[in-house]
C-alpha cells in the first residue's frame, strides 16, 4: 500500500501563483511515477503533469509553460508548482502514485481545492 496526501491548495488570484505538495508513504517502491490530475465540476478528471522514477516528465497542453512538477529532495514528495494560474485552472487538484505497467498498483490521495477567481 502506498498513502497520499496532498497539500497547498487555495484561493488565488488570476495570476497568481501556488504550490501543491503531494508526500508518498508506505511501499513506494512498489510505483514508478506520480502524477497530478484536476476535475473541474462537471467534467472528467484529467492528467496535467506526471513525472516518472527516471525523470520522464509530461505536462497537459493547457498548461505548458505555466506549470511545473517536480520532485524533492527524499524522491517521495512531488510539487506542482502553478504560475499564472487561470479561472479556467480551478478544479480539484488530485495526486496518483502508480506503476505504468502493473495497473492494480495504483492510489489517490483525498484532493485539494484550488479556485482561481477573475
Amino acid at each position: 500500500q502506498v498513502q497520499v496526501v496532498e497539500s497547498g491548495g487555495g484561493l488565488v488570484q488570476a495570476g497568481g501563483s501556488l504550490r501543491l505538495s503531494c508526500a508518498t508513504a508506505g511501499n513506494t517502491l512498489s510505483i514508478n511515477a506520480i502524477g497530478w490530475f484536476r476535475q473541474a465540476p462537471g467534467k472528467e478528471r484529467e492528467l496535467v503533469a506526471s513525472i516518472s522514477s527516471v525523470g520522464t516528465i509530461n505536462y497537459a497542453e493547457a498548461v505548458k509553460g505555466r506549470f511545473t512538477i517536480s520532485r524533492g529532495n527524499t524522491k517521495n514528495t512531488v510539487y506542482l508548482q502553478m504560475n499564472s494560474l487561470k479561472p479556467d485552472d480551478t478544479a480539484i487538484y488530485y495526486c496518483r502514485a502508480y506503476h505504468t505497467v502493473f495497473v492494480k498498483l495504483n492510489y489517490w490521495g483525498q484532493g485539494t481545492q484550488v479556485t482561481v477567481s477573475s
